[in-house]
């Protein structure tokens, strides 16, 4: 663990709100899981831990952005979630990002944040949780150092648009996370079904 190391670099945060969301056939940014839009209730979840939070978005969604959660429109269009970290990246090159998606609507358990952020390793090029579902590294709840750059920038030069395919082949630490069912994606109404189902009964 590095975390205290004092050549860390600062951590920024950014959530990755610049999707489309057509399975969903809403705005999943939109959905208010905890009182407020997801992506402004995640953007404050993560100001707790980083030292500035982005809203990742596409060009045409900025108008439409309170801006005093800092939009961050792609610098490159129609790359998904890679684009809008390699825009990140780009934008503050001596910072390591938290990334969060914004379909993550159990997340905020004071658990899985602290310990991804206490397990950071700032010698590999990212830190990520292992999917709970094929073991696999997951890039969109994940701390990308700065040094990440340069794989996320070969592979968008090779076309590639799969954030967790430049992490797969890329010098990494990964963990377990300590909660699985945080890490829970929700794409489809019947997923948000299911995370609403869970919600209720954490709440009641």
């Amino acid at each position: 663990m590095t975390l205290n190391e004092t050549n860390a670099p600062t951590l920024f945060g950014l959530v990755l709100a610049g999707g489309k969301s057509v399975r969903m056939g809403e705005d999943k940014t939109q959905i208010a899981w905890h009182s407020k839009p997801h992506k402004y209730y995640m953007a404050d979840v993560l100001a707790a831990y980083c030292h500035k939070v982005y809203l990742s978005c596409r060009e045409e969604q900025t108008k439409t952005i309170n801006t005093a959660y800092n939009p961050l429109p792609d610098c490159i269009a129609d790359h998904g979630p890679l684009g809008g970290i390699y825009t990140a990246l780009t934008k503050h090159p001596q910072v390591a990002w938290l990334v969060v998606a914004c379909d993550l609507p159990l997340l905020a358990d004071n658990t899985t944040l602290p310990y991804l952020i206490a397990q950071r390793d700032i010698h590999k090029i990212a830190t990520a949780y292992l999917s709970p579902h094929d073991s696999m590294p997951e890039p969109l709840i994940a701390i990308w150092e700065p040094a990440s750059i340069t794989a996320v920038n070969q592979y968008i030069q090779q076309g590639y648009k799969c954030p967790r395919k430049v992490l797969i082949n890329s010098n990494i630490h990964t963990i377990t996370p300590p909660n699985p069912q945080s890490l829970m994606n929700v794409n489809t109404p019947s997923e948000a079904e299911i995370a609403r189902h869970i919600l209720s009964h954490k709440h009641a």
